[in-house]
């Protein structure tokens, strides 16, 4: 056949098929909202329908006869219906596994977790099926921390309420009594209104830390400090508050150990624990302050002989307000209280800001609280 006839039969295929081409295209948009089934046989009726017409178009230009065209068009027609059934046998089943993806959906929009969300007849829609289990196993955890979060801070509310509440109702008795002329020692009532205002002071410093915490807007001063001399400085500044209790600084090692740090912060990190320390340690005990390097971290570790906390409370201690159990919750002594339990989730707050973190642990007779520093925090910590 020469070359001028195949290109006259293209040219004939070519515009039969674009006409019939157009008007799928048309047919489609009308029904684009309408199933994916009815979409797809519409398609594959489209590609049957540009053969059968590019045959016709082809005869009439005489390259066909009447009866190969007969055969031909019966062929195509034949092909068509088999290819419709397949198309709809698949459709059938992709339209069911995207209801079952939906109601997969939906479950995972009213909070349920999902173990399984079917197999499908592709490996597309079982990696989407996959996903949405990984999705909603990530929710169900968001949704039980916040839960946890949520949680922390309705019992951090109460705390604060009823720990402001005490020293404010024992100053304004206190302040009665002395604008009434009814102190017997007027001495003694000013000197606990101070202790009542340092402490409430000291509490409000807490909540304001906790919250650049919180909201991520604590920033470090960082620069190069010893970190022996930030824990002895420390332990010397909080000894006239240990009533009787040693404090022993153990550091053979470490005497020259320089790391990367905002040496306030870490200093407030360290004498938090040390205040916790104190508190929950008996008296003529010791409490140890150990300063040491493993692998790539400086640790300070607080050692107390407090009894040690109970394992099921292990992983609270760092959230706000958590006090604990009877034995480990401190006992008001001078009139003052214990504080708000914010100190512990402060500390983990500055120890992430370093990049670091806070571990705990029981031990004999106590427990163990360790700062993980890394020697070398990035500057733009």
């Amino acid at each position: 056949m020469p070359w001028s006839d195949l290109l006259a039969i293209a040219t004939v295929a070519l515009t039969a098929s674009a006409i019939v081409g157009g008007a799928g295209v048309l047919v489609l948009l009308a029904l684009r909202r309408s199933s994916l089934v009815l979409q797809v046989c519409v398609l594959v009726l489209a590609a049957v329908g540009a053969v059968v017409a590019s045959m016709i178009g082809v005869a009439n230009e005489m390259y066909l006869s009447e009866h190969d065209l007969t055969v031909a068009v019966a062929v195509a027609a034949v092909s068509g219906v088999v290819s419709l059934v397949l198309v709809t046998v698949l459709g059938l089943l992709v339209a069911r596994n995207s209801r079952d993806l939906s109601a997969a959906a939906r479950r995972i929009g009213a909070g349920e977790r999902l173990d399984t969300a079917g197999r499908s007849t592709n490996s597309e829609l079982n990696a989407l099926a996959e996903e949405l289990v990984a999705t909603s196993a990530k929710l169900t955890e968001a949704h039980e921390r916040e839960q946890r979060i949520d949680a922390s801070r309705r019992e951090l509310v109460a705390w604060i309420s009823h720990d402001l509440r005490t020293p404010l109702a024992g100053m304004r008795a206190m302040a009665e009594a002395l604008e009434d002329d009814m102190a017997p020692d007027v001495d003694r009532y000013h000197r606990q209104i101070r202790i009542q205002v340092d402490q409430l002071s000291t509490m409000v410093d807490d909540l304001f830390e906790l919250s650049k915490i919180d909201s991520d807007t604590l920033r470090l001063s960082l620069k190069e400090v010893s970190l022996y001399d930030v824990v002895s400085d420390t332990v010397a500044d909080l000894r006239p508050v240990s009533r009787g209790r040693e404090i022993r600084v153990d550091a053979p090692l470490a005497q020259g150990l320089v790391v990367m740090a905002d040496p306030r912060e870490l200093s407030r990190a360290i004498g938090n624990l040390l205040m916790n320390a104190i508190q929950h340690t008996p008296e003529d005990s010791a409490i140890t302050v150990g300063v040491d390097v493993v692998g790539e971290n400086a640790i300070v570790s607080v050692i107390d002989t407090g009894g040690g906390i109970a394992e099921e409370d292990l992983e609270r201690v760092f959230d706000p307000a958590w006090r604990g159990s009877h034995a480990r919750t401190p006992s008001l002594e001078d009139g003052r209280s214990s504080g708000a339990g914010l100190g512990l989730a402060i500390v983990r707050g500055i120890m992430r800001a370093h990049r670091g973190d806070v571990a705990v642990r029981n031990v004999p007779g106590g427990c163990r609280f360790d700062l993980l520093l890394p020697r070398e925090t990035p500057l733009g910590a």
